[in-house]
């Protein structure tokens, strides 16, 4: 332990801490930007300064390590006469329109300035606008950038990808796409991971909603929405209610309200997905030498986008089933559309997912079940679909619970915890076990799947002579170590679930921002506590599942089912695709 003294109290902090860590383990507030531990450090805000004894100039806290003696001072007329010049600096650079823009009221450059009390920036602006491709899922706003290069560390470090980089140089460097490309010609995977680790408003998602209610005001149009399962753990962190309270029923009447005409629940999509993969899987396994192995969970468009293209031979070993979205949306616009008597080309088909690559796969044109049509039509992010409930200006806390439209309404616990890293290969296993011995495992007999670290291994012996070796990574900096594993001869598995986003979709880029919180394991957290606490928790038994073959796709694996429920994962290309 170091002792150092902090505005006059003693304090111990560990060998190797920042100041700044030492001061808010002692209870001092210091404030930051661009700093996010142990991946942007650089001091490059100044907002963080603090003075120390014996040094002419104040030193950035984020960065600086504590040293025996250490006297330290946060809140002298120096520092906090640099800090407002430095937040000025920065607001002279920053497009300042905080009404119209998306982060107003969750920007840790509002949220500071207005601790300084900062009303004027007495600089002259100079605001930078670049063109950018407003039908990209993902949006850059250069106006709004403050030059904190988190985007940058996210990218490179976490999901290694190196989209971003800094350009030019001195007071010309700003971030831009790496390498002078465009963003539509870059590898791209469309994670979102930058947008939720900016800290002001210059990364967003597309935002889709007066699409979306265009559809609804249409007469014409028959709106059906489906809710995946991650939303339901993070829907109402924004309206000050309990997670316990926000029941996915509680989002069902909200949605109700906006005027939706099916409200639809992605669990059961879900439980498709896992009966089809899992039959997928099996039929595979029991021809294993007609294979290369593994075979790797499709259900990502995230990581379907960063296998096709950083590692193209591996394109094949991906299960052929749709996510989830797409199989709901194939289903609309068949089973569904025939059941309710519409028009499939009259109905609006609405996904409100935890990801900013669902807008691009549903765009892709393997996604279509009718000739023409898209099987799903929109794409909203969590974050969009908070904003459309907030429209309505609705007391959250005094909604009541509504059912989901049937029969597709109904999803298994296995379904649910789709939304949790290692949840689609402990719900496709469970299945998949029914599949070779005839019957059902234990519910919780492939757990070791869980939790959050980024690697993880098991091998489940599933009868006295099948075993199963598997792999769950979450983040594409895990998946990308585990594919060179594979390709140098180092690993060995059957079957292998990759999530783009750290921790799963519940740590997607299209849900709420917290910042300097990581939130991918307490959502995931409640996704477990629901399936422990339903009656339902395997797919293959889901009533709703069970009818939709009876009456429509026939069975796991016929030419029906096929054919909406299965894609070709080589009939779209990444820009670097040959």
């Amino acid at each position: 332990m170091v002792n150092l003294t902090i505005d006059g109290k003693a304090v111990q902090a560990p060998e190797g801490s920042t100041i700044l860590e030492a001061a808010r383990s002692a209870g001092f507030h210091i404030p930051t930007l661009c700093y996010l531990k142990d991946l942007n450090e650089v001091g490059a805000c100044r907002v963080c300064v603090v003075e120390v004894e014996g040094h002419e100039r104040l030193v950035a806290s984020c960065n600086r390590l504590v040293e025996e003696g250490m006297v330290v001072n946060t809140n002298t007329v120096n520092v906090r006469k640099t800090r407002r010049m430095n937040i000025k600096m920065l607001l002279s650079r920053h497009d300042c329109k905080c009404a119209t823009c998306i982060r107003n009221g969750n920007c840790q450059l509002q949220s500071v300035a207005k601790t300084y009390g900062i009303t004027d920036t007495g600089f002259d602006e100079h605001i930078t606008h670049v063109d950018w491709p407003e039908d990209f899922p993902l949006i850059r706003n250069e106006a709004k950038c403050i030059s904190c290069m988190r985007c940058i560390q996210v990218c490179d470090k976490i999901q290694s990808i190196d989209i971003w980089d800094l350009t030019r140089s001195g007071s010309y460097a700003h971030v831009d796409v790496a390498k002078n490309k465009d963003i539509k010609n870059s590898n791209c995977v469309l994670c979102g991971q930058c947008i939720t680790h900016c800290p002001v408003g210059a990364l967003h998602e597309r935002d889709d909603t007066q699409k979306i209610l265009d559809a609804i005001d249409d007469p014409e149009i028959t709106t059906i929405v489906q809710i995946a399962p991650s939303i339901r753990t993070a829907w109402a962190e924004e309206f000050g209610v309990s997670r316990e309270f926000a029941t996915i029923k509680r989002m069902v009447a909200a949605l109700r309200h906006a005027g939706f005409d099916y409200i639809i629940n992605t669990d059961f999509s879900a439980d498709l997905t896992i009966t089809e993969e899992a039959s997928e899987f099996v039929d595979r396994f029991t021809r294993h030498d007609q294979y290369t192995w593994p075979m790797f969970t499709s259900c990502c468009p995230g990581w379907v986008r960063f296998v096709k293209s950083q590692y193209p031979e591996f394109v094949d070993n991906l299960s052929t089933s749709k996510s989830p979205m797409e199989m709901f949306g194939a289903t609309v616009k068949t089973y569904y559309s025939e059941m309710l008597g519409l028009d499939p080309k009259k109905v609006f088909s609405i996904a409100i997912m935890p990801c900013l690559a669902k807008k691009a796969e549903a765009d892709y044109p393997s996604m279509s079940t009718i000739e023409g049509y898209q099987d799903v039509d929109a794409v909203l992010t969590n974050r969009e679909a908070i904003r459309m409930v907030r429209a309505q200006n609705l007391v959250i806390s005094e909604l009541p619970e509504e059912e989901f439209d049937q029969p597709l309404g109904n999803g298994s616990g296995a379904g649910v915890i789709f939304g949790a890293t290692g949840g689609v290969m402990e719900a496709a296993l469970r299945t998949a076990s029914f599949y070779i011995n005839g019957k059902n495992p234990a519910p919780d007999a492939f757990r070791d799947v869980r939790g959050l670290k980024g690697w993880k291994e098991a091998t489940f012996h599933v009868n006295d002579s099948i075993s199963v070796r598997v792999a769950v990574v979450s983040g594409l900096g895990n998946t990308r170590a585990l594919l060179e594993a594979l390709k140098k001869g180092e690993v060995s598995y059957d079957f292998v679930e990759v999530m783009a986003c750290p921790g799963g979709c519940a740590g997607g880029g299209g849900q709420p921002i917290h910042e300097g919180e990581e939130l991918a394991g307490e959502r995931g957290q409640v996704l477990y506590g629901l399936d422990e606490k339903m009656d339902l928790r395997f797919s293959h038994e889901n009533p709703a599942i069970q009818r939709a073959y009876k009456e429509y796709f026939v069975k796991p694996l016929s030419s029906r089912a096929e054919a909406i429920l299965h894609t070709d994962q080589r009939a779209w290309k990444m820009p670097n695709e040959k």
